[in-house]
C-alpha cells in the first residue's frame, strides 16, 4: 500500500463514505499510531489506524455479493428495532457493507461489498448508475401519461425527482432511476396517483437479479466486478438496464403476472460454475 489520505483509507475499509469519514476524523474518533488524527492526515504503509479504539484494516480480499433481499429485512448492521437484518443472510467478511439501501418493505437485488472505492463510485450522484425497478400498484397498470410525468419529473418533499425511463407493466410499472433517496420510487408513484403494493429492484447497472430466489446470494465474478466499475464511470459505454426491456424473462424469478416468486428448478450449479452458485442461509456458503 502506498500512502493514502485517511478518509480514503476509512472508505476503502468499508467504515463510511469519504464525507462521513471526515466527520469521524473531526470528532477525534480516529487515531494513527495512537495519535489523534486530523483532516489531511496520510496513512503510510505500516501505520496502525484505530476507530473508537478498534483496529481498522483494509480488506485483504475484495468481494462483491449479490443478494436477493426478501421483504421484511432491514439494510443495517445494528438496529435495536430491526427484527431481521440482511447481514444474517450472507457470509461474514471484514468491512462488508451494503451498496446503498433498500427499505424494509422493498425486495430484490442488493449488492454488498468490502470494497469501499467501488461503493463510492456506485453511489456517487455524479456517476448516475441506473437501477431498474418493478412496481405493482394499488390502482393497477400505470398509465402512459403518469409514466411521462415520472420521466419529466415530480416534486417531492425533499426536492424534484425524475425517472430515467418509465413504462407501463401489468398491474404496475417498470422504471429506471439513477438516484437512491429514501423511499423515492414509492413517493414518486404515490405522487402520480399509483401507491405501491410491492416493489422489487431487478438490476443495478449491468448486474441483474436473475435466478436468485428470495434470501439467496452469490459472489460476483471478476468480469462482473469489472463491468460494475465500468458502469460507474461517467459516459460509460456499458449497456444500461432499461425499463422497456427489463430483465430477460428466462433469467428472472419475478413473475409479472402474479407478483410472486417463481419456484421453477434452477440450472445445476455444475453448468453455472462455482462462482455463480446461489446460496441460502442453510450453510451453503463458499469460503471467500
Amino acid at each position: 500500500m502506498v500512502g493514502m489520505r485517511l478518509q480514503q483509507f476509512l472508505a476503502r475499509a468499508g467504515i463510511a463514505s469519504r464525507r462521513k469519514a471526515e466527520d469521524l476524523i473531526r470528532a477525534g474518533r480516529v487515531t494513527i499510531n495512537q495519535q489523534v488524527a486530523s483532516i489531511g492526515a496520510v496513512v503510510q504503509p505500516g501505520d496502525i489506524v484505530h476507530l473508537d479504539g478498534e483496529r481498522v484494516r483494509l480488506p485483504q480480499k475484495k468481494v462483491v455479493i449479490a443478494l436477493h433481499k426478501p421483504r421484511g429485512y432491514t439494510t443495517t448492521h445494528e438496529d435495536e428495532h430491526a427484527e431481521k437484518i440482511v447481514y444474517e443472510l450472507v457470509p461474514k467478511h471484514p468491512g462488508l457493507h451494503a451498496v446503498g439501501r433498500l427499505d424494509k418493505d422493498t425486495e430484490g437485488l442488493l449488492l454488498l461489498t468490502n470494497d469501499g472505492h467501488l461503493t463510492q463510485l456506485l453511489t456517487h450522484p455524479r456517476n448516475q448508475v441506473p437501477k431498474l425497478y418493478r412496481a405493482w400498484c394499488k390502482n393497477g397498470r400505470v398509465s402512459v401519461k403518469a409514466c411521462q410525468q415520472l420521466v419529466q419529473g415530480v416534486m417531492l418533499g425533499d426536492g424534484p425527482a425524475q425517472a430515467l425511463e418509465a413504462h407501463p407493466a401489468k398491474n404496475g410499472v417498470k422504471l429506471v432511476l439513477t438516484e437512491g433517496r429514501k423511499r423515492e420510487v414509492r413517493r414518486m408513484l404515490s405522487k402520480v396517483g399509483y401507491p405501491v403494493e410491492r416493489l422489487v429492484r431487478l438490476a443495478v447497472g449491468p448486474i441483474e437479479l436473475g435466478e436468485l430466489e428470495a434470501g439467496e446470494w452469490r459472489y460476483l465474478t471478476p468480469d462482473e466486478i469489472k463491468l460494475l466499475y465500468a458502469s460507474a464511470q461517467p459516459q460509460s459505454p456499458i449497456q444500461k438496464p432499461t425499463a422497456q426491456a427489463g430483465v430477460r424473462p428466462q433469467k428472472s424469478t419475478v413473475e409479472s403476472n402474479s407478483g410472486r416468486l417463481s419456484t421453477r428448478q434452477r440450472q445445476s450449479t455444475d453448468k453455472r460454475g462455482s462462482n455463480l452458485q446461489a446460496h441460502t442461509r442453510a450453510g451453503r456458503t463458499n469460503k471467500a
